[in-house]
């Protein structure tokens, strides 16, 4: 298919916000309307009018994208995800894990405690889905025990897990920046941390602030430890670094095999309960399909080719190069829901323009997944926020007000492209 190279290709996204948002509005209520009959919406417009040939062909471009090697192993880790966490609760191991948490992290301390944890251990796994599926489920079970907003505290761990996913020696995102700008990981992290630190520490004391307003005591009460176990496993084995899928396995077995011991579940009920969790995933499993085939019809038809080439045509100076580097791999980040890829996509042009306008290749690696780790953080298609909803079993857009980490990112990285910070890399 020959590519359009318009801004015309990236009218499906606006499709989707105007459904989504507008209808929103109207309903006076983000929940009553479902996000994937907003992705529904937008997909086929982008086939009637992005798309050019003969209708099978346009299908199969968009199937293409919702059968990408990508999509399909996020839909495995949602339909692991789903059934971990439905055979953990049904064997009490969320209400064992909230307990000791509420023991530990009690009242005033609770919510920076929460976000703390979410930063070390994201920053120990490397990726912020494994972070969102160890720890959501028992945030949304603290809530539930003490009455604070599910979307607030589901908000701080996924805002948290956008630490470790920005900085980790793991992740993806750190890997792909640095490959891509030809500098150590080392150095980058030295640039990274001058940003994501204080915005953590900004983030941490507004908590601190925030927990002073909880008035609440757990009582006392024995937990059996061994109910633990399937979560300690799936965090322990996610920090040694073993394959997120593999992991969820392990503790969907473990699951299994503490529930069949202390008569809590049978095989009939286990293999229930997986199927009660796997269905329970089946819209975040259509809205990323959906979402997958729309952003492929849009990448073919030109428009990311149309984005990248426009945004790279008003650079003047160094400062207007690095906005230009941070503006390119948001929007890219927009049109793909995946800050690896939108780093790889954009990264080459990166090194470009930073030797032509002699950036500092840390800075530049730096700046790639900053502002990719933000926007994915805040956008409510993106793998992490759907994770996020549907094991709290709320709506993205109820999170998103709450996320007050990627949007700290955010900030601070552009105060310091604007005020040339750090002075050394700059």
């Amino acid at each position: 298919m020959k590519k359009n190279n318009n801004w015309f290709a990236l009218t499906p996204l606006a499709v989707f916000l105007v459904v989504y948002l507008v209808s929103s509005l109207v309903a006076g209520d983000f929940y009553k309307v479902p996000i994937a009959a907003a992705f529904l919406v937008a997909s086929a417009y982008s086939l009637a009018f992005c798309a050019k040939g003969k209708i099978e062909e346009r299908i199969n471009i968009f199937s293409q994208g919702a059968g990408h090697k990508n999509v399909l192993l996020m839909i495995w880790i949602f339909i692991l995800a789903g059934a971990f966490a439905t055979t953990a609760k049904e064997i009490g191991a969320i209400d064992a894990t909230v307990n000791i948490t509420l023991q530990l992290l009690p009242g005033k301390l609770l919510f920076a405690g929460l976000f703390l944890a979410s930063c070390f251990i994201s920053m120990a796994v490397g990726t912020s889905v494994g972070t969102i599926v160890a720890l959501v489920p028992v945030a949304t079970g603290i809530a539930a025990e003490t009455g604070i907003s599910a979307p607030f505290i589901t908000a701080i761990v996924v805002g948290g897990s956008f630490f470790g996913d920005n900085l980790s020696f793991i992740s993806d995102t750190t890997i792909a920046a640095t490959r891509t700008q030809g500098c150590s990981m080392a150095d980058k992290f030295k640039a990274n941390i001058l940003i994501a630190a204080p915005a953590a520490i900004i983030v941490a004391a507004f908590y601190i602030f925030k927990g002073l307003e909880v008035d609440f005591t757990p009582a006392a009460q024995s937990t059996n430890l061994v109910l633990l176990i399937p979560y300690l496993l799936v965090i322990g084995m996610a920090i040694a670094g073993i394959n997120v899928t593999l992991v969820l396995v392990a503790g969907i077995a473990t699951n299994a095999i503490i529930g069949f011991a202390t008569g809590k579940i049978t095989w009939i009920t286990w293999l229930g309960h997986i199927g009660s969790g796997i269905a329970g995933m089946g819209e975040l499993i259509i809205v990323t399909m959906l979402a997958g085939g729309m952003l492929e019809v849009i990448r073919t038809a030109g428009g990311l080719d149309c984005l990248i080439a426009q945004m790279t045509s008003r650079i003047n100076g160094k400062r207007g190069a690095e906005f230009s580097i941070a503006a390119l791999v948001s929007l890219a980040n927009l049109c793909t829901a995946n800050n690896t890829i939108a780093i790889i996509t954009t990264g080459g042009i990166a090194k470009d323009i930073s030797q032509k306008y002699g950036l500092d290749s840390r800075k530049v690696a730096s700046i790639l997944d900053t502002f990719s780790c933000f926007i994915q953080g805040i956008i409510p298609y993106g793998a992490q926020m759907l994770m996020a909803s549907g094991l709290a079993g709320i709506s993205a857009m109820a999170i998103l007000e709450y996320l007050y980490y990627p949007f700290a990112l955010g900030i601070i990285a552009a105060v310091a492209i604007a005020f040339r910070f750090p002075r050394r890399m700059s």
